[in-house]
């Protein structure tokens, strides 16, 4: 499940389905966009189910971390990771039939692994960068 802030979670959940091919059901996108703290709790808990399940969530301290961790706090079969990105999904829905505790540890790795400084930039450069 991936928890997210707006329209991120359905973009992502495209972009991992358009390069890896994975079922429809590897990822179910949760947005707190027009839901109350109460009511984004509530949707997690709709999917989340008795199995076992990752929960993906954006940033570390926003409101879908904290409905994510209330939603999942007393569920022993669940892990919530924050910081999500597209190297950690696409490991995921590649080797979702590990272990959750196992999986969630690979997931971490692969995410912190994704992240590089390719190219640096002039010491100098004195004006607002642009996205």
């Amino acid at each position: 499940m991936l928890v997210t802030h707006g329209a991120m979670a359905p973009g992502m959940i495209d972009a991992v389905r358009r390069i890896s091919g994975a079922p429809p059901d590897a990822l179910v996108a949760v947005s707190n966009e027009g839901r109350s703290p109460d009511d984004l709790r509530a949707a997690i808990g709709d999917v989340l189910g008795d199995g076992p399940v990752v929960v993906f969530t954006d940033l570390g301290a926003g409101s879908c971390t904290l409905a994510a961790r209330l939603s999942c706090a007393d569920r022993d079969r669940v892990a919530v990771l924050t910081g999500v990105n597209l190297p950690m999904l696409l490991d995921f829905v590649f080797h979702r039939t590990l272990p959750v505790h196992e999986l969630a540890a690979r997931l971490v790795d692969k995410g912190r692994s994704g992240v590089r400084l390719l190219t640096a930039p002039e010491a100098h450069v004195d004006r607002p960068a642009s996205g």
